[in-house]
């Protein structure tokens, strides 16, 4: 049994011990607590626009204005010029004949022709009266006069055709060229030259290439002389009009032409 002195130590201490405890409590509990908020927080909330029944337009200043197409009147039917097809033929040499470098006897003598000799026919003058003829398969050509070969086909179904003459390396030009007319008569003159020793040929020294019109169709006329005037007959009513020129011819060849002043026909 304890003594009484020490009961009221005992005591006191536990007063004081549930004293303290319970201050500590209180202070704990008190800085626990929160506070109601006095003012009232709204809820957001997003009430969706209704959507447009119909497309707004656009402003006028952006609206594009598609410019009108035109459409292309036709004003007629485009017709296509038909090409004129040519062949080559073959032909037969009938007697001995001279090869030339231009249609025509007045152009210079290239080399002969052999009877029974079968040569290709490349080409021929407006009229068909001189065809251009080579080796079958060469490079050489050179005129004769078509009725001298038997050409196995028509001769108009080859193509019209002009080669260059060989020019001479040592003679100028013609000088003093000139034309006159007197109705369908025209005159041509020219200055004369005179050739070196060995270089004259067997044909005429001058030589004027006219396109002459003659019954409506413009013909192509070679002409040789002599003299150094010549006369040809030039007639009205052709569409294209009437020219010429006039070379010299040598033994090495032709000098470069010189065209006419072809005086009209009125």
């Amino acid at each position: 049994m304890q003594p009484s002195g020490n009961r009221h130590v005992s005591r006191w201490l536990l007063i004081s011990l549930v004293l303290i405890l319970s201050a500590a409590a209180c202070r704990v509990g008190g800085e626990l607590e929160l506070e109601e908020p006095t003012a009232q927080v709204e809820a957001l909330t997003m009430t969706p626009s209704p959507l447009p029944t119909e497309s707004p337009a656009p402003p006028a200043s952006l609206t594009p204005t598609l410019p009108e197409t035109a459409t292309p009147t036709l004003t007629g039917t485009p017709t296509a010029t038909p090409i004129p097809t040519y062949t080559i033929l073959r032909g037969e040499v009938l007697v001995r004949a001279n090869c030339r470098y231009g249609p025509g006897a007045p152009y210079l003598y290239k080399y002969g022709l052999v009877p029974g000799s079968n040569l290709e026919v490349i080409g021929r003058n407006d009229l068909g009266t001189w065809i251009l003829i080579q080796a079958i398969g060469g490079n050489n050509p050179c005129w004769v006069k078509a009725s001298l070969m038997d050409v196995k086909g028509d001769v108009m179904s080859v193509a019209p055709t002009y080669i260059p003459l060989p020019q001479s390396p040592y003679y100028g030009p013609l000088r003093g060229v000139y034309a006159r007319r007197d109705g369908d008569e025209v005159t041509i003159f020219w200055s004369a030259v005179a050739l070196r020793a060995g270089d004259e040929t067997a044909e005429a020294p001058y030589l004027v290439e006219a396109w002459l019109c003659t019954d409506g169709q413009l013909v192509f006329t070679p002409i040789g002389s002599y003299e150094t005037a010549i006369q040809v007959v030039d007639e009205a009513g052709c569409p294209q009009p009437s020219h010429g020129r006039v070379l010299l011819a040598e033994k090495h060849g032709y000098t470069i032409p010189v065209e006419i002043s072809w005086p009209p026909n009125n």
